[in-house]
């Protein structure tokens, strides 16, 4: 399955990977730091420093993460299927 072959959402009939209640509520976990986009982005590998402390993100893909949140128990799944 290729980067841009996943279907996207759960769906409503998708289990929580906690406590396995369905229905799980789609959403997103904002950035909202300064020149932000709005929403987090997942870069694969371990964090590096830059020479101002930020992240070294240069050349690196960044995939938009996606939540879904279950109404039962409040746990939070995350995905990141789409490159941005």
């Amino acid at each position: 399955m290729g980067a841009g072959d996943f279907s996207g959402a759960p769906g409503e009939s998708a289990a929580c990977s906690s406590c396995g209640t369905t229905g799980l509520e789609p959403g997103f976990i904002e950035d909202s730091g300064e020149g932000s986009r709005g929403y987090a982005r997942w870069i694969a590998g371990p964090l590096q420093r830059g020479v101002f402390g930020g992240a070294r993100r240069m050349g690196k893909q960044r995939w938009q993460v996606e939540a879904f949140r279950c109404p039962a128990c409040g746990h939070l799944d995350l995905y990141a299927h789409k490159p941005v």
